[in-house]
């Protein structure tokens, strides 16, 4: 390690941009500030760049959206503000067209979801690194940084196992607190705080949630369940008021209206049970609210599993099939109605004999089965560990950070990009997006900043 400052003088230490994070953001900070006239080194604490980019999307990198502008701020929540002038800066058609230089092709498929041609992450990871290569970056791995070193409220390089690496700027592209085998383990957040930043609270974001009732959801696991609607609201599940549920989805980024109190967010889609609760797309979405809002009291969910269908029509339904088949016995009109693995909770949940005949079956019987339908209840325990999430909700405090920048605005030369910051949005690209663009503008910055440092 040492053998890195070996001979350079004073002067190549403060015209040298130092990246801590060889991720999506730090790959493109790197490559940028290579670019603009930097000398760049690139630190991973892992055996690789690109780690959590090779996993994503399913191993296939879903790279960015096709939402135009507007949209794709709002699925970030308040928070996408912020990022207004970063995309004005460095968008979807510059991040295609950089992708594009290097071999990488793209399509678009359902939801906006750009995707590799190729749906392999890997050649995301190789274009990137052609690209370091190109620009004279020079990478290293293994090498784990324990903090920024500071002089005089200004950067002077980082702190390393093995020693000081003197700077004149450093990007912090740590990444977030959840998928640690990638190297994203929160050691951005704790160097930050360390040199006078505010880290907001750090909850999991995209995550499944844990319900009380485990026996229930364990006698359905692996159920997937499609065009679903899945409702959070306020309060215990035996107060859920089902007519409240929502027609439309709404959530961030959909909001159409105003919610009306309890309900949290609504989400029509696919879902699956698992042994400890729910998963699934609308799941995943919807569980950073659900988060927050259990900090300040219980939380429920209610599954629609007929949601096309209001209660009138189903009531028709389920009167006109148990008649027409008023011989056949409970169970095998369930089986009709539902996957087999949810047949035995919905025989639990009515009470009613499995070979009681449909003909028999009274209607207020026939009642309690038109509500399990239309709103299958559990009570939320929790989410599964931030380390299991997709993304880490909170970071580095946005007000710290100038938006045209990425700089601190409390220490002189160091600069953030990617997950370490307080952004996080919803699948479909939104989070790569944000790490490549907040990386480009840094990377961009940082030699600004480092080469003016040199001039004097």
């Amino acid at each position: 390690m040492g053998g890195l400052t070996a001979g350079r003088s004073r002067d190549d230490d403060s015209r040298r941009v130092i990246v801590v994070g060889a991720g999506a953001g730090g790959m493109m900070a790197a490559g940028r500030a290579a670019e603009t006239g930097a000398k760049v080194l690139l630190l991973e604490k892992t055996d690789g760049p690109g780690k959590k980019l090779l996993v994503s999307g399913k191993s296939r990198c879903n790279l960015t959206n096709s939402r135009e502008l507007s949209e794709f701020l709002g699925m970030y929540g308040p928070n996408g503000r912020f990022l207004h002038g970063v995309f004005n800066h460095f968008f979807r058609d510059e991040l295609l067209a950089f992708l594009g230089h290097y071999g990488v092709e793209t399509k678009v498929e359902r939801g906006g979801r750009i995707f590799p041609v190729s749906d392999a992450a890997a050649d995301v990871v190789q274009a990137f690194l052609r690209h370091l290569q190109d620009r004279g970056v020079a990478l290293r791995t293994g090498v784990r940084v324990t903090d920024i070193a500071i002089r005089e409220n200004r950067v002077t390089g980082v702190r390393t196992g093995e020693g000081l690496l003197p700077a004149g700027a450093v990007i912090l592209a740590t990444g977030g607190a959840s998928w640690p085998a990638t190297g994203s383990s929160g050691d951005g957040y704790r160097m930050a705080a360390r040199i006078g930043h505010r880290v907001t609270t750090l909850r999991p974001a995209l995550v499944p949630l844990v319900v009380e009732e485990v026996e229930r959801a364990e006698a359905m696991q692996g159920v997937s369940l499609r065009n679903v609607r899945l409702t959070a609201f306020r309060g215990l599940a035996e107060t859920i008021d089902p007519l409240l549920t929502p027609g439309e989805d709404l959530g961030r980024g959909l909001d159409k209206r105003r919610r009306r109190s309890p309900v949290i967010e609504s989400r029509m889609g696919e879902m699956l049970f698992t042994h400890f609760g729910i998963g699934g797309p609308i799941t995943l979405l919807m569980s950073l609210a659900v988060v927050d809002a259990l900090a300040e009291g219980p939380v429920s969910v209610a599954i629609d599993l007929k949601p096309a269908l209001s209660r009138e029509q189903l009531r028709a339904r389920l009167q006109r099939d148990f008649d027409a088949f008023g011989k056949r016995g409970f169970r095998s009109l369930l089986a009709g109605l539902l996957p087999p693995k949810m047949v035995e909770t919905f025989l639990t949940l009515t009470g009613i004999p499995p070979d009681r005949p449909g003909g028999r079956i009274s209607a207020a019987e026939r009642d309690k089965l038109l509500e399990l339908l239309k709103a299958l209840r559990f009570n939320i325990r929790g989410p599964l560990p931030l380390t299991a999430a997709i993304v880490t909700a909170g970071g580095v405090a946005l007000d710290e950070i100038d938006p045209r920048t990425m700089a601190s605005r409390l220490v002189a030369g160091l600069f953030f990009c990617g997950e370490v910051m307080d952004l996080d949005a919803d699948t479909g690209g939104y989070n790569l997006q944000a790490a490549f663009s907040t990386g480009f503008v840094a990377g961009e910055a940082a030699t600004d900043f480092a080469l003016a440092t040199a001039r004097g």
